[in-house]
């Protein structure tokens, strides 16, 4: 058991360092000022240096790197903004991976290589109004008709709606109950009956849009059924990759609010010693470098562990889990460092404050994963209806 980094993932891991904190800051606040996604601009530089797609075959015109050199790759980047990484996130650890193990090969050719040349964004639309946490309570339904599928329904809290080109759609395509009859078809923007809700606003997450999608009667054709009914524990462990995803976004807001903090209690002085000479401070500081290099571990140990394939779910849990817990905390004790400069809109920790807590909330609530954990542990699903 190794934990150091080889020289290779060494030298990517610096050269997106490097690409990251001289070209991405005023994009990021561009971004975070406009609520806008990055620019096809910024899409085709991340593209130019490989960095959609990371994890994803060289015949769709991915990286073929491993799942590992992708977490590099997107904390090196979140640690700008989160607005800023999210297209890596969405091309490295979310539904394009979902694509990339399930899809037919047809859809694989069409979407993939867009992707990875940043000419694409792809986007998953699980929850609904009535199903969030209870996912298999979902209605938005697929019906067979010819060589086409018949979708109606609506969905809520898709991250990229509006924005997406394309999206990996959780819907009943059977009559089966529960998990039996779930499945996902891909649905492109533009369809007819597709359409979008008003955009919504949030506390943070600025540049990644929201808003709610209704289905009526898309008509879709049969190859964009990505995984067919009776397929819904599929797509959980593509999302088991996912999770991991978030918990590397997470970690980069709270590491980079720990690397400001930890610059600025060594500059700022009061009562005439920088703020680091008090042992309150070193206290603060040490708590928080303790739970990141934990946070920094489970993560690896997930994505490691996975190896090529998908990681398993009590590994993706534990991992999100205690990244999304930590984070909020490292956020909070570095504002309280900072005092004003820290609730104030000119410095960034209020920032990283406002997008740590939307990270606990998507992808599996804190408590679900809690609940997910204890599962694997027992070996059995609980059944949280009774």
């Amino acid at each position: 058991m190794d934990f150091t980094l080889t020289s290779e993932q060494k030298a990517l891991q610096d050269t997106v360092r490097r690409f990251a904190q001289s070209e991405l800051p005023d994009v990021a606040k561009q971004v975070e000022r406009e609520d806008q996604a990055p620019s096809p601009e910024i899409m085709k530089r991340f593209a130019e240096l490989g960095l959609l797609g990371v994890n994803i075959d060289p015949k769709y015109g991915g990286g073929g790197m491993n799942h590992f050199d992708a977490v590099l790759v997107l904390e090196e980047v979140a640690k700008i903004s989160i607005g800023v990484a999210f297209p890596i996130f969405e091309a490295c650890f979310g539904p394009t991976l979902a694509i990339a193990h399930f899809a037919p090969e047809a859809m694989k050719q069409k979407w993939l290589p867009r992707v990875c040349a940043g000419e694409a964004v792809v986007a998953v639309s699980m929850s609904e109004p009535a199903a969030g946490s209870a996912l298999t309570d979902l209605t938005t339904k697929a019906v067979q008709k010819g060589d086409q599928v018949i979708l109606n329904g609506q969905k809520r809290w898709c991250s990229g709606a509006g924005h997406a080109d394309a999206y990996v759609v959780y819907c009943k395509l059977s009559e089966d109950l529960g998990a039996k009859g779930i499945g996902a078809v891909l649905v492109e923007k533009g369809m007819n009956g597709f359409s979008f809700g008003a955009a919504e606003q949030h506390m943070g997450f600025r540049g990644v849009a929201s808003a709610d999608m209704f289905f009526d009667d898309v008509e879709i054709p049969s190859e964009n059924v990505i995984v067919p009914a009776g397929g819904f524990r599929k797509l959980m462990e593509a999302f088991d990759l996912e999770r991991c995803g978030n918990t590397t976004m997470s970690l980069a807001v709270a590491q980079s609010a720990f690397d400001y903090v930890f610059s600025y209690v060594q500059e700022r002085q009061q009562f005439g010693k920088p703020l680091v000479d008090f042992q309150a401070v070193q206290i603060q500081i040490a708590e928080m470098k303790m739970k990141l290099d934990a946070a920094r571990l489970l993560l690896y140990r997930a994505v490691i562990n996975a190896e090529s394939g998908l990681p398993s779910v009590a590994d993706s849990s534990i991992a999100k889990c205690f990244a999304n817990e930590i984070t909020r905390e490292v956020t909070g004790k570095a504002m309280q460092l900072m005092g004003g400069y820290g609730y104030s809109t000119s410095y960034p920790l209020e920032q990283k404050m406002r997008d740590a807590w939307g990270w606990g909330i998507a992808g599996g609530a804190i408590d679900i994963q809690k609940t997910n954990i204890t599962s694997a542990l027992v070996g059995r699903r609980f059944d949280q209806r009774r």
